[in-house]
């Protein structure tokens, strides 16, 4: 069923391989060229600027969710606590 390539195998291909090939070829290159371009502009433009304000904004949120994650953590030791003392109660018990 396997057929043995060697010297005297023949290709063909027909037109309409051909043009897919070269439709392929040429829409790489474009592509390439087009990434080239956009890579060359945005390295011409000036870097984003952060204000103040948005990094005061930022500070702000960021040291909210820590606050607020505190509190979930300070809940979740509480509950640990009260079901570690009646574990301990249970177990006391039998």
């Amino acid at each position: 069923m396997s057929k043995n390539i060697s010297e005297t195998t023949k290709v063909t291909t027909d037109f309409k391989t051909i043009g897919i090939l070269i439709s392929f070829a040429v829409s790489l290159t474009t592509v390439y060229i087009s990434l080239k371009s956009e890579i060359a502009v945005a390295m011409q433009e000036p870097k984003p600027i952060i204000t103040q304000v948005e990094y005061d904004l930022k500070d702000e949120l960021l040291r909210a969710a820590i606050m607020d994650t505190q509190g979930d953590v300070e809940l979740i030791l509480k509950k640990v606590e009260q079901l570690e003392q009646r574990i301990y109660e249970l177990t006391i018990e039998r």
